[in-house]
């Protein structure tokens, strides 16, 4: 987080990068709130992975040197602010500016899984 100095007032100020990305980070590690998803999820089933996936802006695979499934690279915001999901590391990274905030987790919402299972159709 970037902390300003301003007429002598520290102003902390990173345009709301950590709760965003926190957020994001909460979500996959808590399990997707289905009365929030309730919206997304077709036909009033319980949304998942897949439900999420359709909605990212990009994907960059991350693969082994014999070009099977190690991971990928999620953009799921773009433009003011970043934020890349990174199932390799287990980090949500988000970039603004010149701020730059990471919050690891652990995948219990099955993404890795839904992700590879993409890669590999």
């Amino acid at each position: 987080m970037e902390t300003i100095v301003k007429e002598e007032a520290i102003v902390e100020n990173d345009n709301g990068l950590r709760r965003m990305v926190q957020n994001i980070a909460n979500q996959l590690n808590d399990g997707f709130d289905q009365e929030d998803a309730a919206d997304y999820a077709e036909n009033g089933e319980e949304f998942t992975a897949w439900d999420y996936i359709k909605d990212v802006l990009d994907i960059n695979w991350i693969l082994n040197s014999d070009k099977t499934y190690k991971g990928a690279r999620v953009l799921v915001a773009f433009g003011g602010p970043n934020i890349w999901i990174d199932t390799n590391l287990g980090l949500v990274e988000g970039y603004w500016w010149g701020d730059y905030f990471k919050a690891s987790f652990t995948d219990n919402v099955g993404l890795d899984d839904a992700l590879e299972e993409l890669f590999n159709c």
